[in-house]
């Protein structure tokens, strides 16, 4: 049976008041961002730190492997940007700005390191970016298995996971970007950062 005019003006109105209730989630949307912060800053404290304690292998790496022109000064950007950009995360202190180099490593890390791989980190047989290092990868990872019910005790040796071959494709690199993206556009957010209270105290209209 239709709804009559009174239900559906009732209807109407719930779905207003819903749509208020739902409204005023933004007053949080700082959240959001914060998130996005704290979940990049160790993801970039750890490769940072890495790459300053191996700082003689990194150059070596961007010479030999990455063939990049300067590579002692490569490496050194790569690495101020990855431990600047995690400490600005963590504060939300010039993040915009930090923000600039931190794109600029990923889009470098996958143009010389990972596009060559295809999309997926970790390697799979079927789907929309599987290709054909993938599948291979697949074929191989399945004689491992064999080998290993074979010869050893697969279920001791996957007790903590299943056993996988690492494509190093563009995946993380891109949605770590995207993220990056999402910061440099919005910023560190509301009240949690330093930027927001540097603002207000220095860069607020006058009355």
């Amino acid at each position: 049976m239709p709804a009559t005019g009174t239900q559906m003006n009732a209807m109407i109105a719930l779905a207003r008041w819903a749509q208020r209730l739902l409204d005023k989630t933004r007053k949080l949307d700082f959240l959001a961002l914060v998130a996005l912060r704290l979940y990049l800053a160790p993801i970039f404290w750890v490769a940072g730190v890495m790459k300053y304690h191996n700082f003689d292998d990194t150059v070596s790496w961007f010479a030999d492997d990455l063939h990049m022109p300067v590579p002692w000064l490569m490496a050194f950007l790569a690495t101020a940007a990855e431990i600047g950009g995690a400490a600005s995360l963590v504060l939300g202190f010039a993040l915009r700005w930090m923000c600039i180099p931190m794109m600029v490593t990923m889009g470098v890390a996958i143009v010389t390191v990972h596009w060559q791989n295809g999309w997926l980190s970790v390697a799979e047989g079927m789907g929309i970016f599987a290709n054909e290092r993938t599948m291979q990868a697949a074929q191989k990872l399945a004689e491992a298995k064999e080998i290993l019910m074979e010869h050893g005790d697969y279920d001791a040796l996957t007790q903590f996971g299943s056993l996988v071959i690492l494509n190093n494709g563009v995946e993380f690199a891109a949605t770590y970007l995207v993220m990056l993206a999402v910061l440099f556009f919005w910023g560190a957010g509301n009240y949690l950062s330093v930027d927001y209270w540097i603002r207000r105290r220095f860069m607020s209209p006058s009355p």
